[in-house]
């Protein structure tokens, strides 16, 4: 198969060698110029472009073409149509068009709008991204498209992804020939997401009712062992895993989506894929596809990919790295220190934007990666804290304190690595540790943002990261802009030392799972927004709707539609859990710890009628430690009924947030620590579902 996998790869993309292929020339070339200069394209291109694309995608098996597009649900949506046009007398022709390529018609009210449409307005409209490639997948050809309202207000992830991405371009542009790269014409944000995730047995799925409504499991005692022994990590594939590696790789190499490394993670049953690096926008396109690629694979092996942040208490929940870094026309990677950092003015200006945009944005960054999935990650010794800081490593840190006092800076010289084995290859040490603590970690040519989730759609990130640094640059370049050549050095020293002192604070490259770290962030001013409610009570600042709205990211109201429907999923999200938990305690739970009563109750009686001398202190004892269990429970159940009810009159959505941070998550907490102490004196044939032991080891 190896040598097969360039034929493979990208064989039901319609990719730029397609197009090349099956456009005319002059038509080929017009479309390259929309996809790289932004440009608009002209119906009469759109046509061939449609012709094109339709005999291409007939000729690989597609019946049908849907317009793909990435509502606010944080999911993908669809609505499949079919190339077939009735020509009379019983015939069809398989035919599309440049207006159905270009536009289709939603219905706009069914998706969440965050108050912007309602239901007597549901006219919506998907315009076609051409710089993200069409693809078939099951007999249907998906053209990628932003969805936006009939008034023309974004109500997907893309079209703001797409704005950010020409927002942050440029303002690159503008800086790098003030710099004096003049032959610079365009930058792309390229982000390359490592997406973490759970394989369970598919039948055992389907008998937890927690995992099939809410993606966690709300119940569950710990086994005797879970990831202590740390055997998991990059350990070897168990064969049901393999095969399901290997056919996933093969799915997503046909779509085009550059999958690169797969293994074990910390957890059991936990795993990662990561890819190669793309522009933002594909990168997204492609996340979602392997996210949908993972769930489908995973059924045919008998498997069910869990997605869910924390999918099961006591072990790492999983998350979704996302990469960024910044890429010029020219092939020039931005973030890349060179080998003398500190004489390196280009790569300290866009590294001084960063610093700078995460130190003013930091709580945008956190409202980015807040759901209520993701809390229950965030701060856990498996993820980073909810506080944003940056690690830099010692010798970027080092650069930028020469720089901020005026010192010589010396290159530190390159260190051979000694393992002590002389059989083993010399090589050298990298220049800075990693530090798994940080949510924003510099990492040699990059920057790793590791606070998202692994539900996560990764353009809200995305989008705040490049509008914060494209603001970070746009002020830069204000300064800059009427400095002669002359004094530019000067100038730009004058500007990045200045920004060193002011941003200083954001630098962090110590132990962020620390107490001591909260305190010192505290002193430092930093934001410490531990819940999705404290986050999103910053979403509509005034610095932040200033922010999107310079720079025509989001209007006002797109803004505070967003709040809106962030806080409404993160009630509802609580709400069905509660809701679950419920179910599963009186209808599962209960009723097998009262059998499990009876049957101690009928043994200490059988005993005493055998022989009221026989010793029965042990049953008698279990059975009061299982009486106690069965009203706590029962106690803990009505309460978490009655504040379910609460949380479901109040019609606030930020005091509902805050209602079930404070109030509901607190009361299923309880819930579970004594339905989960009560479930290790279950005999396993009483226990109503899949215990962790099944669910974590059965693969």
């Amino acid at each position: 198969m190896a040598s097969g996998i360039p034929e493979l790869y990208g064989s039901l993309v319609f990719n730029d060698s397609v197009m090349r292929d099956k456009l005319p020339k002059d038509v080929y070339q017009a479309l390259r110029k929309t996809i790289e200069n932004h440009t608009h394209l002209e119906l009469d291109v759109a046509n061939s472009v449609a012709v094109a694309m339709k005999e291409w995608a007939v000729e690989n098996g597609a019946t049908h073409f849907t317009h793909w597009f990435q509502p606010m649900t944080g999911f993908t949506a669809e609505k499949h149509d079919s190339f077939i046009s009735p020509v009379g007398g019983g015939q069809v022709v398989m035919d599309f068009s440049g207006k159905e390529l270009v536009k289709g018609e939603p219905d706009a009210s069914s998706f969440p709008s965050g108050g912007l449409r309602a239901t007597f307005e549901a006219r919506g409209y998907t315009a076609w991204d051409p710089t993200s490639p069409a693809f078939i997948k099951d007999r249907t050809l998906y053209i990628p498209t932003a969805f936006c309202s009939y008034s023309g207000e974004a109500l997907d992830k893309k079209t703001p992804l797409l704005r950010s991405m020409e927002t942050l371009d440029r303002e690159a542009v503008k800086i790098l020939h003030l710099l004096g790269q003049t032959d610079v014409e365009g930058v792309s944000a390229t982000i390359g997401p490592e997406q973490e995730y759970f394989l369970v047995d598919k039948e055992i799925y389907k008998q937890r009712k927690d995992l099939i409504f809410t993606g966690r499991t709300l119940l569950g005692a710990m086994p005797p062992k879970g990831q202590e022994m740390e055997d998991h990590y990059f350990g070897a594939l168990k064969p049901r895993v393999s095969a399901f590696m290997h056919d996933l790789d093969e799915a997503l190499w046909k779509l085009g989506i550059p999958a690169k490394t797969k293994h074990n993670e910390v957890a059991p049953a936990q795993h990662e894929l990561a890819p190669v690096f793309d522009t933002a926008n594909v990168a997204v396109d492609h996340n979602q596809l392997t996210m949908e690629m993972m769930k489908k694979v995973a059924d045919k092996h008998g498997l069910t990919c869990l997605l869910h942040e924390k999918p099961f208490e006591g072990i790492n929940g999983s998350g979704k790295h996302n990469n960024w870094s910044l890429i010029t026309n020219t092939g020039v990677n931005l973030l890349n220190p060179g080998r003398t950092p500190a004489a390196n003015t280009q790569f300290l200006v866009f590294l001084m934007a960063v610093i700078k945009a995460v130190d003013e944005y930091a709580d945008l960054m956190r409202i980015s990666v807040a759901s209520a999935g993701n809390d229950h990650r965030l701060g856990a010794n498996e993820a980073p804290p909810a506080i944003v800081s940056i690690f830099l490593g010692d010798e970027l840190t080092a650069v930028l304190d020469s720089i901020e006092n005026d010192t010589f800076f010396g290159k530190q010289q390159k260190v051979q690595m000694e393992t002590g084995a002389t059989v083993l290859p010399h090589f050298f040490k990298d220049n800075t540790d990693r530090n798994r603590t940080s949510p924003f970690a510099f990492t040699g040519n990059k920057f790793e943002f590791r606070m998202p989730g692994s539900s996560l759609s990764v353009a809200g990130p995305n989008i705040v990261l490049n509008t914060a640094v494209a603001e970070a640059l746009r002020q830069f370049y204000e300064e800059l802009k009427d400095i002669p050549e002359s004094r530019m050095e000067e100038a730009v020293h004058t500007l990045v030392k200045r920004a060193i002192a002011k941003h200083r604070r954001i630098i962090f490259n110590g132990n962020g799972y620390t107490d001591e770290w909260v305190q010192e962030a505290k002193k430092r001013g930093l934001y410490n927004l531990r819940s999705t409610p404290e986050a999103l009570a910053c979403f509509t600042s005034r610095k932040n709707l200033e922010l999107f709205t310079r720079h025509h990211i989001f209007t006002e109201q797109e803004i505070i539609s967003r709040y809106e429907i962030l806080l409404e999923n993160y009630c509802k999200t609580i709400h069905i859990e509660a809701k679950t938990m419920q179910d599963m305690v009186r209808s599962q739970f209960l009723p097998a710890l009262r059998c499990y009563i009876d049957q101690i109750t009928g043994s200490i009686r059988g005993i005493k009628a055998v022989s009221a001398a026989l010793p029965s202190a042990a049953s008698e004892k279990l059975l009061a430690v299982l009486c106690d269990s069965y009203e706590r429970i029962c106690d803990a159940e009505e309460h978490l009924e009655a504040d379910t009810k609460n949380a479901e009159g109040i019609d606030d959505m930020q005091e509902a947030a805050f209602f079930c941070r404070s109030t509901l998550i607190p009361r299923m907490e309880a819930l579970r620590a004594t339905a989960d102490d009560a479930e290790r004196y279950l005999p396993e044939n009483l226990l109503p579902y899949p215990s962790y032991e099944k669910l974590l080891f059965c693969v």
